[in-house]
Parts: C-alpha cells; structure tokens; sequence
C-alpha cells in the first residue's frame, strides 16, 4: 500500500480515469462492430459519421492513439464504400 497522500490521491485518481476511460473505448468498439455487421449500405452510411464523431473524441481526449483512430475510420469506410 502507498505510504504517501500524493501517492494515494493519485492512484485513485487513476482508478478513476481508467473506468471512465474503459467506458466510452468499449462503447466506441461495439459501435464499429455493429457497424461491421451491417450489411444494409444506406444504414451503415448513417452509422458510419457517428461512429467516426466517437472515434475522433477518443482520440482528442488520447483515450487512443490518432493514428489508430484514422486507421480505424479508413477501415470502417472501406467496408461501408464496399457494400452492395
């Protein structure tokens, strides 16, 4: 256990950050993998600015990395230009 007051505080807020962090990661990653599963091109059109909106939060708040982000939302495209 931490012997110091600065030691403790910042492990809670750690704690804190990473919940709050492994929230909206996991919110954006179910997102993509809803759109994924889309199959319907004009529903996945309308998914795909929203999905890209969370994508770009995660990486401004760098929750993620912005490469990764890019990475992701060129992928996501692909697959959303790709559908019949």
């Amino acid at each position: 256990m931490a012997n110091h007051k600065s030691s403790i505080k910042r492990i809670r807020q750690t704690n804190a950050k990473r919940l709050h962090n492994r929230y909206y990661a996991k919110t954006a990653r179910n997102a993509m993998k809803v759109l994924r599963a889309t199959e319907d091109k004009n529903e996945a059109q309308a998914l795909y600015p929203k999905v890209c909106s969370m994508l770009d939060k995660l990486a401004k708040k760098h929750i993620i990395h912005k490469n990764k982000a890019g990475n992701l939302k060129s992928k996501l495209a692909k697959h959303v230009n790709g559908l019949a």
